[in-house]
């Protein structure tokens, strides 16, 4: 865990409000928690562990990683081997995190669903509306 004199700004101006906004500060970047997520299971290789979190530049993976290890939720491993070998990993705080990541998966997951019944549904409705003669709006 980095020490108080490490804490990167945002985190310190989170401390000031509220745990909520601290945990957003560490955890609320772009990718972080499908990061989090993929290191659950594995320590991962960087090629890996882009594969795994899918459409993310190489720039903002790096960057996000950086923050994560700063902040204490990753460690990096560099291999002395040729050719260079970097592994990521989840510290002891990044684990604790396990049933947060695992409850917003599921969370996610249903509001998925949601949007998609409801999609379908508003699709039925714009469609009986079509064919009754109604002007329907493009942006439902």
């Amino acid at each position: 865990m980095a020490t108080t004199d490490e804490v990167r700004a945002p985190i310190v101006r989170a401390m000031r409000s509220c745990p909520v906004e601290v945990s957003i500060a560490v955890l609320g970047g772009a990718w972080k928690m499908t990061i989090v997520k993929h290191l659950l299971d594995e320590p991962l290789r960087y090629g890996e562990l882009r594969r795994k979190v899918g459409e993310v530049t190489p720039r903002v993976l790096t960057r996000q990683l950086r923050e994560l290890e700063q902040d204490g939720i990753v460690n990096r491993h560099s291999y002395a081997e040729v050719p260079p070998r970097v592994e990521y990993s989840l510290t002891p705080t990044g684990r604790a995190l396990r049933g947060f990541v695992s409850e917003l998966n599921r969370w996610g997951a249903e509001y998925v669903e949601g949007l998609r019944g409801s999609s379908a549904t508003r699709r039925e409705v714009v469609t009986a509306g079509e064919r009754n003669g109604q002007q329907t709006d493009d942006k439902l």
